[in-house]
């Protein structure tokens, strides 16, 4: 990789990975069009620091008071609205890692593809403009209880499928619930923190025992790219949707998914 294909691919990923428009088909698109190579593991894992540090960056006061709170309630039994926010953050990660630990190698296998990510940028794109015109937006996201942690938890599992969008989905499953854009979004931004932590532990392990040669300089410049492009990302959505809701996104989808498509077809 040359170090603007580094700095294109890291800006990639750091402004869609919490925009509901999927960033599994943005970072097909260079390689479809372009015939760019893979980027390799090294630096997503530069991509995972970078994204992960915006996230806990932006919501660092929440952060500091959700993980203060869940030791509170294991130590001294706090039920904080706080404390119970930061159970259901957990509850709601926990159908990612099984779906995770039991799916990886089939979609690996046969769902990385760009047919499958034009496809469900279209359907999910859909499902979230149905949902976001007919939700209740009365709920905020200290009201999640376990049920409703587990459903939205569901809901990120199925993010896996290349093209769906965790964000996306995630956003959609608590609209659906009720919730506010904004509480949906922070929910689903607070829920992308220990996925992102696991996600990125998880790649970090397997690049230590690959024992591939690193570039310093490469991975120091996907992680601060990533982590500007996430970090203006997050701040520039949570402002934009309580003008003009989902809209915008949902058309952006439709207009990517049917251009891949429209790609494919001409190969």
């Amino acid at each position: 990789m040359s170090y603007f294909e580094a700095f294109i691919l890291a800006f990639i990923q750091g402004f869609t990975e919490f925009l509901p428009i999927s960033s599994s088909a943005h970072l097909i698109l260079p390689s479809a069009v372009l015939g760019w190579e893979d980027q390799g593991l090294a630096f997503d894992v530069a991509v995972h620091v970078g994204t992960l540090a915006a996230v806990v960056i932006y919501f660092r006061h929440e952060v500091v008071a959700l993980f203060g709170a869940f030791v509170a309630s294991i130590l001294k039994g706090d039920r904080s609205k706080e404390a119970k926010l930061a159970w259901m953050i957990i509850i709601a990660t926990i159908p990612a890692c099984v779906f995770g630990l039991l799916m990886k190698d089939i979609i690996e296998l046969y769902l990385r593809s760009a047919w499958v990510i034009a496809t469900t940028t279209i359907i999910f794109g859909l499902l979230l403009w149905y949902v976001d015109k007919n939700a209740g937006l009365v709920k905020d996201e200290y009201q999640v209880d376990r049920n409703k942690a587990i459903l939205i938890g569901i809901a990120q599992a199925i993010a896996m499928i290349p093209g769906t969008s965790r964000s996306g989905i995630t956003i959609t499953a608590a609209l659906y619930l009720g919730f506010t854009r904004q509480a949906a979004a922070r929910f689903s931004f607070l829920m992308s923190i220990p996925i992102i932590l696991l996600a990125g532990g998880y790649l970090g392990l397997k690049l230590i025992g690959s024992g591939v040669a690193i570039d310093t300089n490469m991975l120091l410049t996907g992680i601060v790219t990533s982590f500007v492009s996430a970090y203006l990302c997050i701040h520039l959505f949570l402002k934009l949707i309580s003008r003009m809701g989902m809209t915008p996104f949902v058309i952006y989808r439709l207009v990517l998914g049917l251009g891949l498509l429209l790609f494919l077809l001409q190969r």
